[in-house]
C-alpha cells in the first residue's frame, strides 16, 4: 500500500522498530514535501554515483495470464472502468520463442486506466493451464498485485459487492489517527475472477502523489504499483536497482491489526519497499514478510501458461544491454531476445526472465 512521486521520488522513511515496540502500530510510505529529500538521497547516494547500465524507462504495463478473455475484459471494463487499448492474437516461431514455449496461439488484450496500462494474455494453444493454487496467500512467493486509486473509496467498495467481488479484506482498512504518517489511508484486497490479487487505495487530500489529485469525475484513477513477495529485499534490490536501473524511493515496516485483516493473514508483519521508473507510476514494491516467514515458491515447471504467471513489462533502451545484465541472476524463459514480425504487441525486441523469486519480467524495446 504505497504512492510515488514521479517528479522528485521522495518518501518518508520510517524508523524500523523491535517486535516488543509499537507493536499494533501500521507504518506506511507515502510521499511528502521537498524537506525529506535529504533523507532520500544519503540514503541512497551510492545510485547516484553510479547509474546502472541498463536505465527502465518505464513500467509499460502490468500483466498476466486469464483463462477466459471475454470474461476478464468484462470484468475490468464493467467493474474496474479500464479502457480497451488494443485486443490481437499472435502465433509463429518468433512468440513460440518469446513465450518459451511451442506452439503458441495467444490472444493478447491490452487496457488502460489513466495513464496505466495492464496486458492480458489468454493461451488458445497449447490448450492445457494450471489454476492458482488454492489457498494462496500474500506471503507466498508467487504473489503479485497491482493498486488502483479510486476517488472516493465508499463508492468503490460498493461497486465490488454490487458485481460480488471476491474480497480478501472484509472491508476497507483505514490507517489510525496514531499513525500520523498515513493517518486515513484507506485499502482493500480482492481478487478478479481467475484469483489475481488486486488492491484500492484511497489517498486522503494531504497524502498520495499529485497525479491522484487531478480534477474530475472518474471513480477510478489509474494504477499505483504493481507488488510482489520477495525473500530477500537485498537481493530484490540488486537485480531491479543495480542491474535494471529503478530507483529506490522509500522503506517501510507494515505490522497491527489493519495489515492483519487488509491481507487476511494474522500476524503478518512485512518490510515494504518501493521502487520508480523514470516515468512512472506504475512502480514496483517489493514485500517482504517478517512474520510469516516467506511461504511457498514458485510451483515447479511455472511457464507463462499457468494462471499464477504474471509478467511486468518494462521499457528499455536497448534489450541486448539489459539481457546481458541480468543473465546469471535470474532463468530465462525467452530463448533470447526476440525481434517480432510486427508490432501488435507495442514492441519489436523483447525477452522475458525471471528475478531472483521467480517473478517474471517482459524487457522490451520499441
Amino acid at each position: 500500500m504505497t504512492t510515488y512521486s514521479q517528479g522528485s521520488r521522495e518518501a518518508i522513511f520510517v524508523k524500523r522498530e523491535t517486535h516488543e515496540e509499537k507493536r499494533d502500530e501500521y507504518t506506511l510510505r507515502h510521499t511528502v514535501a521537498s524537506s525529506c529529500s535529504p533523507l532520500l538521497s544519503t540514503q541512497h547516494s551510492a545510485l547516484a554515483a553510479a547509474e546502472p547500465p541498463v536505465a527502465v524507462q518505464s513500467v509499460a504495463a502490468v500483466g498476466f495470464t486469464v483463462s477466459d478473455m471475454d470474461r476478464s475484459v468484462a470484468f475490468y471494463r464493467d467493474v474496474l472502468t479500464l479502457r480497451l487499448v488494443s485486443d490481437v492474437e499472435v502465433d509463429g516461431p518468433e512468440y513460440d520463442q518469446l513465450y518459451g514455449c511451442f506452439g503458441v496461439r495467444a490472444r493478447v488484450v491490452r487496457m488502460r486506466l489513466g495513464e496505466q496500462q495492464i496486458e492480458l494474455t489468454q493461451f488458445i494453444s497449447p490448450p492445457d493451464l494450471r489454476h492458482i493454487p488454492v489457498p494462496s496467500y500474500s506471503h507466498d512467493l508467487w504473489f503479485q498485485h497491482f493498486a488502483i486509486v479510486v476517488r472516493d473509496m465508499d463508492v468503490a467498495w460498493a461497486q465490488l459487492r454490487t458485481h460480488h467481488v471476491r474480497q480478501i479484506s472484509p472491508r476497507p482498512q483505514t490507517i489510525p489517527m496514531s499513525n500520523q504518517v498515513a493517518a486515513g489511508i484507506k485499502a482493500i484486497k480482492f481478487r478478479d475472477p481467475d484469483g489475481h490479487n488486486l488492491e484500492l487505495l484511497w489517498f486522503p487530500e494531504s497524502k498520495g502523489n499529485p497525479l491522484w489529485k487531478r480534477g474530475g469525475g472518474d471513480l477510478f484513477l489509474g494504477i499505483d504499483h504493481t507488488a510482489i513477495t520477495v525473500r530477500s529485499t537485498e537481493d530484490s534490490i540488486k537485480f531491479y536497482r543495480d542491474l535494471l536501473g529503478l530507483t529506490v524511493a522509500g522503506e517501510t515496516l507494515n505490522m497491527g491489526t489493519e495489515q492483519e485483516y487488509l491481507d487476511s493473514l494474522p500476524g503478518a508483519r512485512l518490510r515494504v519497499t518501493g521502487l520508480t521508473s523514470k516515468r512512472g507510476p506504475p512502480g514496483v514494491e517489493f514485500l517482504e514478510y517478517e512474520r510469516p516467514a516467506a511461504g511457498r515458491p514458485f510451483p515447479a515447471g511455472s511457464h507463462p501458461t499457468d494462471l499464477w504467471h504474471w509478467q511486468t513489462t518494462m521499457m528499455v533502451p536497448d534489450v541486448e544491454v539489459a539481457a546481458a545484465q541480468v543473465r546469471g541472476m535470474g532463468q530465462v524463459i525467452s530463448t533470447g531476445v526476440v525481434t517480432l514480425p510486427d508490432k501488435v504487441l507495442g514492441f519489436t525486441r523483447g525477452m522475458v526472465v525471471r528475478d531472483p523469486d521467480g517473478h517474471a519480467i517482459q524487457l522490451v524495446s520499441p
